[in-house]
């Protein structure tokens, strides 16, 4: 992220690390390796120099690119290792990657810093996104009420964007012919059957297992709880089925809606929010081919048997059916302008855009005598509730295609506990874990699935031999979840 006196550019805050890595190999494409710096958890420790720990650290390099949870913990932090850094932020650029992806629950405290930033600091703030949020006037839902950005300080940087769509557009968008109607997961899978290449993407990890398991076999499945290189090796798997000619169904939660570069012809999408549907819709036709022949990809949007989980995907999905309902044709060519209309509508369901009372803590009735609390104010910004999940390293083995040393998470576990933690095992083992909620986690203890790692609170291992499986990943039958009730 630079000054204005280096490259004038800086890119920062990709929501996915996976969007990290591809971002930051383009940037170096153009500036150099010197140029640019990442930060962010999936960092391989082996391609990392004691030079670029201490950039990442001060974030002293002209480019930085990070994530959302970074740069907003390290703007509200009250550490000094997490503050030494902020210094940079000043004269530079900051690029707000899947800007709707805020939570709404932050949204003012967010919307404030980037204010304070913009007004004091001489920072520029590029919110880069397909779907625009509603950030701009103000906002209000029911006793909620949101203190935007001023009307006219935020603009687009494109002169015309409705018509770019137009004339950029690769899908179209239609309603399954159910309607409003669910769909049964066997109809649902017969069509999927019928198909040559399609994506389903679902909104939950027991939906994904339900569905997959009612396909033909060599259809793929993706979902949270494979770890991280479990799940770039199938995504590997399906780009390079992707160049053949072969058929492929895959099935997913959204965690292929942003930084999965696949492209399929047909695109199914679960119904969400309108925000989640033109992200998936980003998965079709993405390269354009079937424009050269006259097509459009399809994106079909249908009503599961279960409605998407209750707090903020349910608000989400009655907004984007209602915005099906009420703009048919809109939502078809999903016209940008859409999005303003969109997020007003989900923003009126928020319950709070100040859930854990922020900004009464730095900007409250006491700030004149200069009772500011940062540290309690810090504690409270998580942009991850932590506390809701725990981690857990699992049994899994890199196939490499490239003919690469093969890694096991059982070694880097049998390594760890022999010489103890450092920096670069822990980098490593972070590629073996999954998050689960503490409930399921406590579940899986309790039945001795998992186990501490002797001498270090907090960190656990799988435990029981057949407890990662290798479509699924981690087992949770037998918690009280049961089949993976989970988003993502």
């Amino acid at each position: 992220m630079p000054r204005s006196r280096d490259l004038g550019a800086g890119a920062f805050l990709p929501h996915y690390t996976s969007i990290i890595e591809q971002t930051a190999k383009q940037y170096r494409d153009v500036f150099g390796d010197q140029a640019v710096v990442e930060h962010h958890s999936s960092l391989d420790p082996d391609k990392e120099t004691k030079q670029a720990q201490l950039a990442t650290e001060n974030w002293d390099a002209p480019i930085i690119v990070t994530t959302n949870v970074q740069f907003f913990e390290s703007l509200f932090a009250s550490r000094s290792s997490s503050c030494r850094k902020l210094h940079n932020i000043a004269q530079s650029i900051v690029i707000l990657d899947e800007a709707q992806m805020l939570p709404p629950g932050y949204l003012q405290a967010v919307v404030s810093a980037l204010k304070g930033l913009t007004k004091l600091f001489g920072t520029s703030v590029v919110l880069c996104t397909a779907t625009q949020p509603a950030l701009a006037g103000k906002i209000e839902s029911g006793q909620a009420r949101l203190s935007g950005f001023a009307e006219g300080i935020v603009r687009e940087l494109m002169s015309d964007p409705a018509g770019l769509s137009s004339t950029l557009r690769r899908v179209e968008l239609r309603r399954h012919f159910k309607g409003d109607d669910p769909v049964s997961w066997e109809e649902l899978a017969g069509e999927l059957s019928s198909l040559d290449r399609v994506l389903c993407i679902v909104n939950t990890r027991k939906d994904c297992r339900t569905l997959y398991e009612l396909l033909p076999e060599g259809s793929v499945h993706l979902s949270a709880l494979m770890c991280p290189e479990h799940r770039s090796e199938v995504v590997g798997s399906i780009k390079a089925r992707l160049t053949g000619n072969g058929g492929l169904r895959v099935v997913s939660t959204q965690l292929v809606e942003a930084g999965v570069d696949i492209d399929f012809p047909v695109v199914y999408r679960a119904l969400a929010g309108l925000d989640s549907i033109a992200q998936a819709a980003g998965r079709c036709n993405r390269e354009g081919k079937l424009n050269d022949s006259g097509r459009l990809g399809q994106v079909i949007v249908f009503r599961p048997p279960k409605d998407a989980p209750s707090g903020l995907l349910r608000k989400g999905q009655d907004a984007g059916n209602e915005m099906l309902r009420r703009f048919p044709d809109e939502v078809a060519r999903l016209d940008p302008e859409l999005y303003t209309k969109y997020f007003k509508l989900f923003y009126a369901k928020v319950n709070s855009f100040d859930e854990k009372g922020i900004m009464r803590l730095l900007a409250g009735p006491d700030i004149r005598e200069l009772k500011i609390q940062f540290r309690t104010a810090a504690s409270r910004f998580s942009l991850i509730d932590d506390g809701a999940q725990k981690s857990v390293i699992v049994h899994y083995e890199t196939h490499p295609k490239d003919g690469g040393m093969s890694v096991s998470s059982e070694e880097l576990v049998e390594t760890l506990e022999k010489i103890g933690p450092n920096r670069s095992l822990m980098r490593k083992l972070q590629r073996f874990s999954v998050n689960i909620p503490v409930r399921a986690f406590s579940a899986l203890e309790g039945m001795g699935s998992i186990r501490q790692i002797d001498g270090m609170a907090g960190l656990y291992v799988q435990e029981a031999s057949n407890l990662y499986d290798p479509v699924f990943g981690l087992k949770l039958e037998g918690t009280e979840l049961g089949v993976y009730d989970l988003i993502s």
